[in-house]
């Protein structure tokens, strides 16, 4: 059986890349992103992280550099940034047999065999010339017998400007150069509290997780940890996936722009939510046996009263319908909905998802005496689908109004430059 071979291709400050793409005049201008609300720095340029531009700092923090620097800030374009990504994964799915979308920037290639047609080094720097060439926007590749460490060689691609953004580890001498120098916290999956507690223990760099004892590590920490350390050696421990699993819960929530005041512009946004998530709920052909909805004040507020509750209900039949969990989920939002507070977010969690084979009938529902009344709730669902994904126009369930009152703060939205004839990009 021949050694699996992984790539990781990465795209580059992938937001920020994002926005760049359509603003060749702002190419060597520092740029940030920010997060729901423009409240957080949630992605940076290359000239921004020169300055010492923090990930996650709040953006009145940082107003005395955005002024000495002139950093333009951007709200986040998420709209923009699924398409771009659609983009890339789709370029990338033609030259590689096996593709597995790891996050809207990030994708794994299965490699395996590809060395009877060209090196791995040359197939890299042709993903990389090829999606900037389709796309515009700059990867990094980084090659390696399993995905743990086709990560760091991800990682080695973009902080060595040498390599070029494409780094080959399948020859074992080099992979272990790289873990010599590599900290253990930049390892894929060791989180910062774990980092700790291995430093603790000397294990400072890569190499030496890759040496430690493996039962040693399982005891101590977990099973995962130590096939990350498998993993460091080259032997695969994570399963290739042609398809993302099943999602197990799906959530719809926000802050709101503005704080609101009243159970009636809530309601609007908990309607919105309940259908957004039962519109993603449809989209992997699941169903919902659980619902929760959340209200709270902003708890960083501190001259304002606080409050915060939530509800959940199981349901008697699991559901796909926008209009079963719309209708639930206003009745939870009223039983636990006080006034004179300033809310400042609200959500809505599906749990208890099974496919239609998981679905049981209640004896006491219309739909088990009428079995038709099921199939029209599922063909209506379908058209309404239909319609607000290949239309202009939009159905909302009744009590969905405009998000005027519950919409984010997005006050730096840079065009729809790919997915709205009205804001396409203009050359003069």
């Amino acid at each position: 059986m021949k050694q699996p071979v992984f790539a990781l291709v990465d795209c580059n400050n992938f937001y920020a890349s994002c926005e760049k793409l359509f603003r060749p005049d702002l190419r060597h201008t520092p740029i940030v992103v920010l997060s729901n609300n423009d409240g957080c720095v949630v992605a940076r340029s290359k000239e921004a992280k020169a300055l010492g531009i923090k990930m996650g700092v709040p953006v009145h923090h940082i107003k005395q550099e955005i002024r000495q620097h002139g950093i333009q800030l951007f709200s986040s374009n998420y709209t923009l940034y699924g398409d771009m990504s659609h983009r890339v994964m789709m370029t990338l799915e033609a030259m590689a047999p096996r593709v597995d979308v790891y996050s809207i920037d990030e994708a794994f290639l299965d490699l395996t065999g590809l060395e009877r047609l060209m090196s791995y080094e040359n197939f890299g720097r042709q993903v990389k010339d090829t999606v900037y060439q389709n796309v515009g926007l700059p990867v990094c590749v980084g090659i390696a017998p399993t995905r743990t460490l086709a990560k760091l060689a991800n990682y080695a691609a973009k902080k060595y400007p040498a390599t070029g953004g494409v780094v080959d580890l399948s020859d074992p001498a080099r992979q272990r150069r790289l873990l010599a120098r590599v900290p253990v916290g930049e390892i894929w999956g060791v989180g910062r509290k774990i980092s700790e507690k291995l430093q603790a223990m000397n294990i400072v760099t890569a190499i030496q997780l890759a040496d430690a004892d493996l039962s040693t590590l399982r005891q101590r920490f977990s099973v995962v940890l130590e096939r990350t350390a498998r993993e460091l050696n080259g032997v695969p421990c994570l399963p290739w996936e042609d398809a993302p699993p099943p999602k197990k819960q799906i959530m719809c929530s926000r802050s709101f722009g503005q704080p609101i005041h009243s159970l009636a512009n809530l309601e609007e946004a908990v309607t919105h939510f309940a259908a957004r998530a039962t519109e993603k709920l449809r989209g992997g052909g699941q169903y919902a046996g659980e619902l929760m909805v959340f209200i709270r004040t902003n708890p960083f507020k501190t001259t304002v009263p606080q409050y915060s509750q939530s509800a959940s209900v199981r349901l008697v039949k699991a559901s796909q319908d926008s209009r079963v969990i719309v209708q639930h989920a206003l009745n939870l939002l009223r039983s636990i909905y006080r006034d004179g507070y300033e809310y400042s977010k609200s959500g809505v969690m599906l749990g208890e998802l099974t496919d239609a084979s998981g679905v049981q009938d209640d004896l006491f529902e219309t739909a088990a005496i009428n079995p038709s009344e099921s199939g029209r709730s599922e063909r209506l669902m379908s058209v309404m689908d239909e319609i607000n994904r290949k239309t202009r126009a939009k159905v909302y369930m009744a009590r969905e109004a405009g998000p005027a009152v519950y919409a984010m703060r997005r006050g730096h939205l840079s065009p729809a430059y790919t997915t709205a004839w009205g804001e396409l990009p203009v050359v003069w």
